[in-house]
């Protein structure tokens, strides 16, 4: 068997696992059934493609959407897989070819749609299947919004393949659904490995909205150039906010089930292509969109839960580069959701579930600390303070906010939980509106009692006291505030409440933070040139650009600026196939200067053996003359050079059987070149 390692690096260009990858790469080569649940972006996908490659027979993978296996399969053949998908989407030819090669045992990858491979179970008996691999595995549970009834037939499917070895993967799965997953994916208990949620790469941050489409085009507009998602709320928000974000120049596009089914592709298949562009959509875009190179992610409004924050921020930097995500949330966002959990049909046991979410996920929009602390916490995890989130970067100020808590509670209580936010607040600030005239609200007690703050500090602090779950709206009276339960221990006294300071009164045009820095200022030039380079090669592929390479590894080439073919594969992501195809394009922007093409038997070496290729060419050259530089010219070619590489010879003897060898060029470079081998070898 292959040494993963070495695939690792001469296939996908890695150096290493990210954290947890490797416990479930072990596991699948010894042959076990596995259950890996990893954060987005956490390379899922390495975990069954590394063990395709280092074993014999045909992986079948099994992923939700059409559109995610092409690219993949296209990522895959870029760095010199045999990979291949089975879709309604394939031409005939492209069909023929794949059962062509799955029919000679050529294929190592084979994805297939959960509605097509039920019906393809003949087919699949008559391959070698060595491994059934289920992405997006929670599309198994019926408890889930992302369900396809056809994930129930896979455990069936993997049983008429003589219980064939299953691996099943996903980045969201609370105990519930993982138990419902083994239930129906496995008759015998997989080893489940279960990773951390963290995402350091992820710059987290909360704003209150404050004439939220403008707070929208300060943030994009100085990450132009950056592929980012929009989240809204509304079908109609997403059209307004792209054409928004278009008449302001940046390219952005509309996407929502109302769509027609062709609208949606094209732009989907354009935010997959295209390295600077915009989707502004909501929740229906997301699960299966395998773009690793997304920038930001901004959600215009207030998601529905902690569980989906996390799982639609996930989608920015599955590179591993910097990334960021920023949400807009305000008190009309928790009318919202709290109405929408109230008014659906599900029972009474899920609606208290689903307001512990929203509630949880309030708080960590209103968190006073470090908001990784506040997240992790949620999923059962502690750490320490990040440094990386708004609140780290600038720590908010708190002040006691009991007695004005104790104010707008009583304002709420004195009118009779009958009105809404901006009376509440002219009764709070003495304002003799007509209104607050008719139903006498000018002679409460509470009247004037809170003229020393302004209607915005107002809203901030009913906002929040809404999001300690200490005061709600209740639809059934026209959208009035009302005091929860646990605000009598405030009223009383006997609970003293902290409120952040700087939300109280958002300053207008703060939502303009710089974007995270990808590289040094002095290499922004490089970096464009090498994304403009990737551009027109992904343009002639007719593939998304991160298949020729991730922003993280363009982002590597312009921190180290390599010189050479051989420097450029210590560059993150840049294998063996990438190197010979691509090697010589991006090494011209490096370098300013075009670069010859590596001679074909050089090409083939994997990234490790084309460094002793280097290591060899190197002793040449210095003993070109022997160890004077005064003897007769000697040399070997590239195609002798390759054989050395393949065969490895560990003496001298060993060296001179090598074809091209003669006993002058052993005399000459013999124990020169055994010294690189053995070099190579020991490293």
């Amino acid at each position: 068997m292959p040494d993963p390692r070495a695939l690792l690096k001469s296939v996908f260009g890695f150096d290493d696992y990210r954290p947890g990858q490797g416990e479930v790469v072990e596991a699948v080569l010894a042959g076990r059934d596995v259950l890996a649940i990893m954060p987005t972006g956490g390379g899922k996908s390495l975990c069954y493609q590394l063990p395709a490659l280092a074993r014999e027979g045909v992986t079948v993978v099994v992923s939700p959407l059409i559109a995610l296996m092409r690219d993949q399969v296209a990522a895959l053949r870029a760095a010199g897989v045999a990979a291949g998908a089975l879709t309604s989407a394939n031409s005939g030819a492209e069909t023929e070819a794949v059962m062509r090669a799955l029919g000679e045992g050529r294929l190592k990858l084979l994805y297939m749609a959960p509605e097509r491979i039920a019906a393809s179970a003949a087919l699949l008996r008559r391959a070698e299947v060595a491994l059934l691999a289920v992405d997006e595995a929670h599309c198994v549970s019926q408890w889930g919004h992302d369900f396809r009834p056809d994930y129930l037939k896979l455990g069936e499917l993997r049983r008429s393949l003589g219980d064939v070895q299953t691996a099943a993967f996903t980045a969201t799965a609370d105990a519930e659904t993982r138990a419902e997953i083994v239930a129906r994916l496995f008759d015998r208990p997989p080893q489940i490995f279960l990773r951390g949620f963290d995402r350091p790469n992820l710059f987290l941050a909360f704003q209150p909205k404050d004439r939220p489409r403008d707070q929208l085009l300060r943030y994009v507009l100085p990450r132009k150039g950056r592929s980012g998602i929009v989240y809204a709320g509304s079908r109609n928000k997403t059209e307004v906010l792209a054409k928004a974000l278009s008449d302001a120049g940046v390219e952005a596009l509309p996407y929502h089930a109302g769509l027609d089914a062709l609208t949606r592709q094209r732009n989907q298949d354009r935010f997959q292509r295209e390295d600077d562009l915009v989707m502004c959509a909501t929740v229906a875009f997301g699960m299966g969109v395998d773009k690793p190179d997304i920038r930001y992610v901004v959600h215009a409004d207030l998601p529905k839960s902690v569980e989906a924050y996390y799982q639609e921020i996930g989608r920015a930097g599955r590179d591993g580069a910097p990334a960021e995500t920023l949400t807009l949330y305000g008190v009309d966002d928790i009318k919202l959701r709290r109405m929408q959990i109230d008014e659906g049909a599900a029972p009474d046991e899920r609606k208290r579930a689903d307001h512990a979410r929203l509630n949880a996920l309030l708080a960590l929009a209103e968190a006073p600390r470090c908001r990784r602390v506040t997240l992790l916490a949620y999923f059962g995890e502690t750490v320490a303070p990040c440094g990386h989130c708004d609140l780290c970067r600038e720590p908010p100020t708190l002040f006691d906010a009991t007695v004005a808590a104790q104010k707008a509670l009583s304002a709420i209580l004195r009118t009779g939980e009958r009105y809404g936010l901006e009376h509440l607040i002219a009764v709070l600030r003495g304002e003799r509106t007509d209104k607050v005239r008719a139903q006498g609200h000018d002679a409460l007690p509470t009247f004037g009692a809170g003229a020393d703050f302004d209607k915005g500090q107002w809203r901030g602090v009913f906002r929040q006291l809404s999001a300690l779950g200490l005061v709600w709206i209740d639809p059934a009276r026209f959208n009035a505030w009302r005091c929860a339960e646990d605000a009598r221990a405030v009223l009383k006294g006997e609970r003293r409440l902290e409120l952040r300071a700087d939300v109280l009164r958002p300053a207008r045009g703060a939502a303009r933070p710089a974007p995270a820095a990808l590289v040094a200022e002095e290499d922004e030039a490089l970096l464009s040139a090498l994304k403009a380079r990737r551009r027109t090669l992904a343009e002639a592929l007719g593939a998304p650009a991160y298949v020729v390479f991730a922003d993280r590894t363009l982002i590597d080439m312009a921190t180290r600026k390599p010189q050479s073919l051989d420097a450029l594969t210590e560059c993150y992501g840049v294998g063996a196939a990438k190197l010979a195809k691509y090697g010589p394009a991006f090494l011209e922007v490096l370098t300013g200067a075009p670069v010859a093409a590596a001679h074909p038997a050089r090409a083939r070496l994997s990234a490790a053996d084309q460094r002793l290729f280097a290591a060899l060419e190197d002793a040449q050259r210095d003993l070109a003359r022997g160890p004077d530089g005064a003897g007769k010219y000697l040399n070997c070619t590239a195609g002798t050079l390759a054989k050395i590489v393949e065969a490895k010879p560990a003496t001298l003897a060993a060296l001179a059987r090598v074809q091209g060898m003669g006993a002058q060029k052993v005399e000459r470079f013999g124990d020169a070149f055994l010294r690189a081998i053995a070099a190579r070898m020991d490293g």
